[in-house]
């Protein structure tokens, strides 16, 4: 692995207040003054011509950076490759190894299989990340309780929210 491939923490302190502010305000003002549909953003060097266009993505991974170091979050940088062990997924997600193997043999998660081992497209996880998200905050908007309601009236339809959503728990384990 190349030496600049590793994991990294970034605490807020190593970047001083002023320049995150200056970086930060800068960001906001070129992302409100565009106009055209796709923003082109530069890197330049203290030489004049030095310069290149970041990718939007790059770009993107920056401003989330600057955004947290600047609210006083540590920022961790950690490399993946694009195929995942059964592990590496379980790590990801934040749940055990034998979960993962369930969403994989279940079909939640497409995976291919390398003699006896799975392996998970990284793309394929995170899509499968969002959709559980997706889902989640779906399940919370359905227990979503507006003051105005009648407790009489919510009850049922909590009721029926948390006996949905066992009913799904069973068609999984299933």
């Amino acid at each position: 692995m190349n030496a600049a491939l590793h994991q990294e923490t970034y605490l807020p302190e190593g970047a001083g207040d002023k320049q995150l502010a200056e970086v930060h305000d800068f960001l906001r003002a070129l992302e409100a003054g565009r106009e055209r549909p796709e923003p082109a953003y530069f890197l330049s060097g203290a030489e004049p011509g030095e310069r290149v266009e970041l990718p939007e993505e790059l770009y993107r991974v920056l401003r989330q950076v600057v955004d947290a170091l600047r609210n006083g979050l540590a920022v961790t940088v950690a490399p993946q490759t694009q195929t995942l062990t059964t592990q590496q997924a379980a790590d990801l997600l934040g749940v055990s190894r034998p979960t993962v193997i369930r969403l994989l043999d279940s079909g939640e998660i497409p995976f291919e299989r390398v003699n006896t081992h799975r392996r998970i497209e990284l793309r394929e996880l995170l899509a499968y990340r969002e959709r559980r998200r997706a889902a989640q905050y779906a399940a919370l908007a359905a227990t979503a309780i507006d003051e105005d309601e009648d407790v009489d009236d919510v009850l049922p339809r909590l009721k029926r929210a948390r006996k949905e959503l066992a009913e799904r728990r069973r068609r999984r384990t299933d």
